[in-house]
């Protein structure tokens, strides 16, 4: 095997976190659709798609090195929200959370010397700084666009879909 147990089993929690974003992501893509906003819906529900491939990329990985896959239960998502920046926020709160525990699984690759996973993880860094820019960015917006406004969200969200 090409991990230690140590690193599996941090890995395996890992893919637990993923999955656990990816539910909370779907859930406040479903808020953000009943609140009739389909642009901020389907940034979340993009991202709750974003979040299943990373845990399926640690999945890989840990079988990839001989290493048993184990998913860890996880609570259930929040799904009651006061209003759409709380869901922003909530958001940014995860992916600061997850930046963590990225950088505790770079750490214990290191500690343990294991350069192939230190190379997989380098995405997971570098994507972590993307993710919290992306969340406090959105963030941002809806605060200077306030709940009264949100429709300038909409629209801007729809012309950055189109621009791509």
């Amino acid at each position: 095997m090409f991990a230690s147990d140590t690193l599996i089993a941090a890995l395996n929690r890992q893919i637990g976190h993923e999955l656990e974003a990816s539910v909370q992501y779907t859930s406040i893509a479903c808020f953000l659709a009943s609140q009739t906003l389909p642009e901020l819906a389907a940034v979340f529900y993009d991202q709750a798609d974003e979040e299943r491939g990373h845990a399926m990329r640690f999945v890989k990985f840990i079988l990839a090195v001989g290493g048993k896959v184990a998913i860890p239960a996880r609570p259930a998502p929040r799904s009651d929200f006061d209003s759409v920046e709380a869901c922003v926020e909530k958001s940014l709160d995860s992916e600061r959370a997850v930046t963590d525990q990225v950088n505790e699984l770079v750490d214990l690759a290191g500690a343990d010397s294991n350069h192939v996973a230190l190379r997989f993880l380098d995405y997971f860094v570098v994507e972590q700084l993307e993710e919290v820019n992306k969340m406090s960015s959105l963030l941002t917006l809806v605060r200077r666009a306030g709940p009264e406004a949100l429709h300038w969200v909409e629209d801007y969200l729809s012309r950055q879909t189109a621009d791509r």
